[in-house]
């Protein structure tokens, strides 16, 4: 069956907000099956794993509610309507963390939530950073915070670490991209 869609038949737009919106479908899947979705759509997002000169990542700490506090967290941010991911990955690090990257690479995309969230994710790895003044969005009090690649990744051991781009993003960095 790879390869094949599902087939259709009606899609009917349930919410639509400022992030995402909220569509409920009727389709016959590739198998033949009948069945109802209700999926979750978004432009995307974009996740940058910014290293400092000494090698130290920089992280941020901000509130999410659905946690219920504070969160260490890559840098990230949704992607505009009509915006590249690129442009998104510099623009967020910069009102994240003040920082601008000579080289901004990407790295790994995936679907964190494909059973009925649309929202790709970009992780972007960024060297060369130079320090320069944050812009915070107007709901946005975040604090950026350097650490030793060792030390996030334990924390991933340990559970300390909650957030699935992060650790995704890290675990593919000390993988596949770091030469320490």
């Amino acid at each position: 069956m790879a390869g094949k869609k599902a087939k259709v038949l009606s899609s009917k737009l349930v919410y639509q907000g400022k992030v995402f919106g909220v569509r409920h479908l009727e389709l016959i899947e590739p198998g033949g099956i009948r069945t109802t979705r209700d999926i979750v759509t978004h432009h995307g997002s974009v996740v940058i794993l910014p290293v400092l000169p000494d090698g130290r990542i920089l992280m941020v700490r901000q509130y999410r509610h659905t946690f219920g506090g504070f969160m260490l967290e890559l840098v990230a941010g949704r992607i505009e309507p009509g915006e590249k991911p690129l442009v998104a990955a510099k623009r967020e690090l910069a009102e994240e963390t003040g920082y601008r990257a000579r080289r901004v690479r990407k790295m790994l995309a995936f679907l964190a939530t494909p059973g009925f969230v649309q929202e790709p994710m970009t992780v972007y790895l960024a060297t060369g950073l130079t320090p320069g003044k944050t812009h915070f969005d107007e709901d946005e009090r975040v604090e950026a915070k350097p650490f030793k690649l060792k030390a996030l990744l334990e924390m991933i051991r340990k559970g300390q670490l909650h957030d699935a781009k992060s650790i995704a993003g890290l675990l593919y960095y000390s993988q596949y991209i770091f030469r320490g």
